[in-house]
């Protein structure tokens, strides 16, 4: 994604500007695709007659679609204009519970990823519990943070501290302040969670070195949580919270957009440092226009900057000091192996590649587009087309070299189908 973004597509028919939706839809109790799941797509207020119905493929996939958006400069500076339009979905599979999201939001020339988990239907199922998508940040009013120490003490009496960084598997999103007893835990895989609060709290629209420069914040703030085990060292049984006033905004049932997707994806283990500080920054910010905190980033301002030709790292640079920089974790809890540290190509052998091979297999046996192949360690032709149907199925670049993003996602799938045969 570059600064100078491609013309938005239009209606024919309105001349309104336009941006994209697709749906995957999986069952809840693991990620078993859903074919022929039927989605209806309505305007959010208005007199519910649907715009558009779509089916999914046998990988519980649904076509690209168009849907009519603000025009793209409402996201570009601050106004009194609505930078994104509102539409509600509703799901039907036969043996699933029905879902209803309300306020999916759209936003001109941005493409929204929609992952619908279904329920299985059984006798004593509870009738469906509708899901309401709240506003974004930088539109509607949420409490402001709370200030905090960015780099915490570690010295206190029987605090649990990890040895080292760690990229967790999951994170327990706790959906309200830390008080509310009442709000519910949600366990959610760490990327998928950074991909929700990106795209919560900045606009998916904004130039790639400032969806950069805030995703690298959001992660460091999110591993500050889980390396000091903040909460639980309070009492809590959670990682974080969605309340505004102490960590970021998370909502449940949250479209992601590709823009922001593609960044998560190739700087999950990142994080922010200082020198010979082990621990992740606590890296605070504000929309910089509701409210002003001079020391910390601003979100328009970084994207002003970004306008500017800044990198990611200038602009947090440019709130946070020259002493910050961006260090990686080596562990990510949750995979088989880790990234190898180099492409896998035709040509490639080792054991790296037989991981490849293994994971793919299984992986076809819940997507059977993606063929089968031999376990034999090498990186041949059949290897390739497998790689280059699982990117095709899972809408990554098709190249069929297995890159940083790829490893990474294919381990993911694996993990999550394997655990669909734990449950059964």
């Amino acid at each position: 994604m570059d600064t100078l973004q491609t013309l938005p597509q239009r209606n024919a028919e309105t001349d309104a500007e336009q941006g994209r939706i697709r749906f995957e839809i999986t069952s809840a109790l693991g990620r078993r695709p859903i074919a022929n799941a039927r989605i209806s797509i309505s305007y959010t207020g208005g007199a519910g007659a649907v715009l558009q119905e779509i089916e999914t493929d046998e990988n519980g996939m649904s076509e690209e679609i168009r849907l009519d958006a603000p025009p793209l400069e409402y996201s570009m500076e601050p106004t009194d204009n609505q930078p994104y339009a509102e539409y509600n979905i509703r799901i039907e599979a036969p043996g699933f519970l029905e879902r209803f999201i309300a306020g999916v939001q759209i936003f001109s020339n941005e493409t929204a990823i929609q992952l619908v988990p279904m329920m299985p239907e059984t006798e004593d199922s509870d009738a469906y519990d509708p899901t309401v998508i709240g506003g974004h940040t930088l539109w509607e009013e949420y409490p402001e943070k709370i200030p905090e120490a960015e780099i915490k003490p570690l010295n206190e009496s029987g605090e649990i501290v990890l040895p080292e960084v760690v990229v967790p598997e999951y994170i327990v999103v706790h959906d309200g302040a830390p008080t509310d007893s009442t709000a519910e835990n949600y366990y959610v895989l760490y990327k998928d969670y950074i991909k929700n609060v990106a795209s919560c709290e900045i606009y998916s629209t904004w130039p790639e070195a400032c969806i950069e420069a805030n995703v690298l914040a959001i992660m460091s703030f999110t591993l500050n949580r889980v390396y000091t085990e903040w909460y639980r060292n309070q009492g809590y049984s959670f990682t974080i919270t969605s309340s505004t006033a102490y960590d970021h905004k998370w909502i449940y049932g949250k479209s992601t957009y590709e823009s922001i997707d593609a960044v998560v994806d190739r700087l999950f283990t990142s994080y922010l440092s200082r020198p010979n500080v082990l621990q992740p920054i606590l890296t605070q910010y504000c929309d910089g226009k509701r409210v002003t905190c001079p020391n910390w980033m601003s979100q328009w301002g970084s994207k002003y900057l970004a306008d500017q030709n800044y990198t990611a790292i200038q602009i947090l640079r440019n709130y946070y000091g020259n002493n910050i920089y961006i260090n990686n974790a080596k562990t990510v809890s949750g995979v088989p192996l880790s990234w190898p540290g180099a492409a896998l190509e035709q040509g490639s052998t080792g054991e790296a590649v037989r991981t490849v091979q293994e994971q793919l297999n299984r992986i076809a046996q819940n997507y059977p587009a993606i063929p089968t192949i031999a376990v034999d360690g090498i990186y041949g032709p059949r290897t390739e087309e497998a790689v280059r149907e699982f990117q095709r199925v899972f809408k990554l670049p098709v190249t069929g070299i297995v890159d940083y993003r790829t490893w990474y996602r294919i381990s993911e799938i694996y993990v999550a189908v394997t655990r669909i045969a734990e449950l059964m």
